[in-house]
């Protein structure tokens, strides 16, 4: 097994891959910007060093800078959890190069799966059923509207090398599709340096569901689904597992075929294909090749640790599960809880935090990195923790997670905790009643 990792991320995640490691026995390298020299993954960390200021790009997405950090601390290999370079494949493939293992999929199938158009390919060869739409990238406004004529409105022009709802614009009335086509491409080239965007078919009531995978050189498992349909503009809040609108046989479906495309194109590591779902059927929407935010819900549902497979995987070249193995029991719940607050339209809430009780009792579990005093700063992602509730069913899942919400005090800065308990209780929600639309057509804050 790996001797030392350096962890190239922060917050919750770090702290989450530090405690995976511990158990391995494997000391640990935090890296970290000057605003987080206080930081609980620093403290937990054997190591830690200053890689730059509080911009991510001089810290957190400075490649030069965590190299010397891998070189100073003789750290074998790297975890980048998710976010800034996690799907980064040059990144990834200088790592390749000066003989340092990234604990992830190779650089090759981080650029082949992080390009949407080109995984959408690839998911139709192998397939999986794909959304009606552009073969490729749209060039230009005339190409767009040729497009149009096949796919009819609405439509979702999306950007090609993006995610999390930037460079992405619904088009329901042609009158606004030129506007809004030219300011996705402005997003896209804005936040990912590539202008590129392509035209699918625009779901009105879609479900957010997706396959977690743990793949090795000669076995592909699946670790079953989890569905993330409580969304607000395309950032998830709540995601649980098993999906409680699926049966077993279009599980057995979706599973077979992401299992046999992701055998097919020759991945190792963890990863999570992604789909829309209406009206019974599947349609593939993109894989991201890290470990997802959500990963917990699968992990208190199967007793698989993902992170330590992850490392597994990376050492060794091989998964030690079988498909046999993965039993899940019960339900899981996920609350994201960022410090913003909702009645100010999510403006984020940095402070520095007074009183913190986190819940705890049978099947709860919180993933985070807050505690008394903790200062939360404005230069980074908003969520400061995750809770985690377990149930024999769903029913109960959602009685814990009320529970817990209700334990979970955190002074100091606002946070969405209160609006937790408003999703969880609501009719809706408790009825499995709702879309990924559900929160940004009706009022509930």
């Amino acid at each position: 097994m790996f001797k030392k990792i350096l962890i190239a991320n922060r917050g919750e995640i770090a702290v989450r891959i530090i405690r995976a490691c511990k158990e391995w026995g494997i000391s640990t390298v935090a890296i970290h910007s000057d605003v987080d020299r206080d930081s609980m993954h620093v403290k937990l960390a054997d190591e830690s060093v200053c890689v730059g200021s509080h911009q991510p790009a001089n810290s957190y997405l400075n490649i030069p800078a965590i190299l010397s950090a891998i070189e100073l601390t003789g750290a074998e290999a790297v975890h980048p959890g998710y976010g800034f370079l996690s799907e980064n494949y040059n990144f990834a493939k200088i790592l390749e190069e000066n003989n340092i293992k990234f604990i992830g999929p190779s650089a090759k199938h981080i650029q082949m799966m992080g390009d949407k158009i080109e995984a959408k390919k690839i998911a139709k060869e192998y397939g999986l059923p794909v959304i009606e739409g552009s073969k490729g990238g749209v060039k230009n406004s005339h190409e767009a509207k040729q497009i149009l004529k096949i796919t009819g409105l609405p439509v979702l022009i999306k950007a090609a090398g993006g995610g999390g709802g930037k460079g992405m614009k619904i088009v329901k009335n042609e009158n606004e599709f030129e506007n809004l086509f030219l300011t996705a491409k402005s997003e896209a080239k804005k936040y990912f340096g590539n202008d590129e965007v392509y035209i699918e078919k625009f779901f009105e009531n879609p479900r957010h569901i997706e396959v977690q995978i743990l793949a090795g050189k000669n076995r592909v498992v699946h670790l079953h689904e989890r569905d993330c349909s409580v969304q607000r503009r395309h950032q998830k809040l709540i995601e649980e597992t098993p999906s409680p609108i699926l049966d077993d046989k279009i599980r057995r479906d979706l599973f077979d075929k992401t299992v046999n495309m992701v055998q097919q194109i020759g991945y190792e590591g963890a990863g999570t294909v992604e789909f829309i779902y209406e009206d019974g059927k599947f349609y593939f929407l993109e894989m991201n090749t890290r470990v997802q935010v959500e990963h917990p819900v699968t992990e208190v549902v199967t007793g698989i640790d993902i992170i330590k497979e992850q490392i597994f995987i990376a050492f060794s070249g091989e998964t030690a599960l079988e498909q046999n193995d993965i039993n899940p029991r019960g339900h899981a719940i996920e609350c994201r809880i960022n410090a913003e607050d909702p009645s100010k339209n999510f403006q984020p809430s940095p402070g520095t935090i007074g009183m913190c009780h986190q819940p705890s009792g049978f099947r709860t579990r919180v993933d985070g990195a807050i505690y008394q005093g903790y200062k939360v700063t404005p230069y980074y992602d908003s969520m400061v923790c995750k809770l985690i509730c377990h149930g024999r069913n769903r029913t109960e899942a959602i009685q814990r997670m009320n529970r817990s919400l209700d334990e979970f005090v955190i002074e100091g800065i606002t946070t969405t905790i209160e609006l937790h308990k408003k999703l969880i209780n609501h009719e809706k929600f408790i009825n499995s009643d709702f879309n990924v639309t559900w929160l940004d057509k009706e009022k509930i804050i």
